[in-house]
């Protein structure tokens, strides 16, 4: 199953509710979406400066880990960064790849 990096910065409003309701029922909300979805989440940790909350979570495909963050984007709490992660193997099969690309000038 494809897999992700979330990192999550709260709004004023998000940040008021994780006051109020605790990180540990955040990541019970995280887990939850997630496995609504068909997914899964590996890993969850709060830390502080540019993003409040670092998920890595395994998803059936691109378009239901975008349908989590448009969840999360649209409820006004907080903004998501969704990034696809890649195993070494699939690294090694994209370096293989043969395109036609053609850098400039050349």
């Amino acid at each position: 199953m494809p897999k992700f990096l979330i990192t999550v910065s709260y709004t004023p409003e998000g940040a008021r509710g994780v006051r109020k309701e605790g990180g540990s029922a955040r990541e019970q909300a995280a887990r939850s979406a997630a496995e609504s979805l068909g997914g899964k989440v590996e890993a969850f940790y709060f830390s502080f400066g540019d993003q409040d909350a670092i998920v890595i979570a395994d998803f059936p495909n691109a378009a239901a880990a975008a349908g989590l963050s448009l969840a999360v984007a649209s409820s006004g709490g907080a903004r998501c960064k969704t990034t696809p992660l890649l195993t070494s193997p699939e690294m090694d099969h994209a370096a293989s790849t043969k395109t036609a690309y053609r850098a400039p000038g050349q």
